[in-house]
């Protein structure tokens, strides 16, 4: 009986270290870095650090931008208020002008006039 025990513990053994192999051969090509999981995580870890570092260049340029954007607008509204007060000036200057325009015509028609072969 000791005897039969000894080669069913022999046998688990040997059991035992052929399934250690096997794993280990799946392990090892796993974590290949060239064609595994290794490579895919690798190649993975490095596009989300060029993500990162453009992430971080697009916050740049947004920000100049954004500052570009509010130093435009600020001048924008400042022609914008210059030129309703030309405007509002246009309109009083039209008023006061409109009484003589009004008395005497802008174009007269010439109709016998030789100059114009008539």
């Amino acid at each position: 009986m000791a005897y039969l025990a000894d080669v069913l513990l022999g046998a688990g053994a040997l059991g035992a270290g052929i399934y250690c192999y096997v794993l280990a051969t799946r392990l090892a090509k796993f974590n290949d870095l060239e064609h595994g999981m290794g490579g895919a995580v690798a190649a993975l870890s490095q596009q989300v650090d060029e993500l990162a570092a453009s992430l971080a260049s697009a916050r740049t340029v947004a920000s100049a931008s954004s500052e570009t954007l509010e130093t435009l607008t600020g001048r924008a509204e400042d022609v914008a208020r210059r030129l309703e007060l030309l405007v509002v000036s246009m309109h009083d200057l039209a008023e006061e002008d409109a009484a003589p325009a009004a008395a005497e015509p802008m174009f007269v028609r010439h109709s016998r006039d030789p100059r114009f072969g008539a």
